[in-house]
């Protein structure tokens, strides 16, 4: 048996699901807290995301579980399985944390457990990491996504400033999904139901950028969401619209037809990078 080598670990917190909220018909919210969110330190970073561990059925993990040290214990193929998510808020005074997941029936790991998750589950992240935070010196802001990037841009829109004008795009599967989100009165936040069309396969959030009005001055873009969709976006971007790489945070979340195992292997390979 061959043990693989660990890896460098990043802080983990075994927290508590405290409650679940619906958010819509394909989006759920799961709180967390617990004795463990003393071990989880925020990031300053508006795009906060962590890694959660699921423990795989069927093999013995010894108690309390520590998913780094279980790399230097167990063959890879009995590793947890990881799943990168945004952290949607953070409380530090209630001592809790949301995480949205988008749940489509069966499919997937971490949206059916999102959707059956009750108060009292176990919930094992590491992190968090991030790496944007809103350019406070920008004439104006263009944010873009589908519902992966949901939570992201709802932080982002927390954290403009309350004078920042722009305009923020969200894709999202149906009108149900549609959410209240707080933002600064000069945002222009544009729902894009995309009814009976497949998530991934829909060209309303290129469109959407790609026609829209184009305000004069420096802009700071958030763009993030399905792979295929963001180098569309970055050639409209980049090359039509001439932005630097400096203006623009731009990442695939996810790929149409990938499970996360292999979308992340991709990012190594032409298919898969973006940037």
């Amino acid at each position: 048996m061959t043990i693989a080598p660990a890896v460098k670990p990043r802080r983990q917190s075994t927290l508590t699901v405290l409650r679940t909220e619906w958010l819509g018909e394909h989006l759920v919210r799961v709180i967390a807290g617990g004795p463990g969110f003393e071990d989880f330190v925020p990031s300053t970073c508006a795009d906060m995301y962590v890694k959660i561990h699921f423990l795989q059925p069927g093999v013995q993990y010894s108690e309390p579980v520590d998913v780094f040290a279980l790399r230097d214990q167990l063959p890879r193929e009995q590793w947890p399985v990881t799943r990168t998510y945004t952290v949607r808020w953070v409380d530090v005074k209630t001592r809790e944390l949301a995480i949205d997941f988008v749940v489509h029936g069966d499919e997937g790991l971490a949206g059916p457990w999102a959707a059956t998750a009750a108060a009292g589950d176990r919930l094992i992240i590491s992190g968090p990491g991030g790496a944007y935070t809103p350019d406070p010196a920008a004439d104006w802001y263009l944010l873009a996504g589908d519902e992966s990037a949901l939570p992201a841009i709802g932080a982002v829109l927390e954290a403009l400033p309350a004078h920042a004008v722009g305009c923020a795009f969200v894709e999202v599967g149906g009108e149900s999904d549609i959410q209240e989100l707080t933002a600064p009165t000069g945002i222009d936040l544009v729902w894009l139901p995309r009814g009976n069309e497949a998530a991934g396969t829909s060209r309303r959030l290129i469109d959407a950028v790609a026609d829209m009005p184009w305000r004069d001055g420096h802009v700071d873009a958030f763009v993030h969401g399905e792979r295929e969709y963001m180098k569309a976006l970055r050639d409209i971007l980049l090359k039509q619209r001439g932005l630097n790489r400096r203006q623009l945070s731009l990442s695939g979340y996810w790929a149409r037809g990938r499970n996360e195992d292999s979308f992340q292997a991709e990012k190594k390979e032409p298919i898969g990078q973006i940037l």
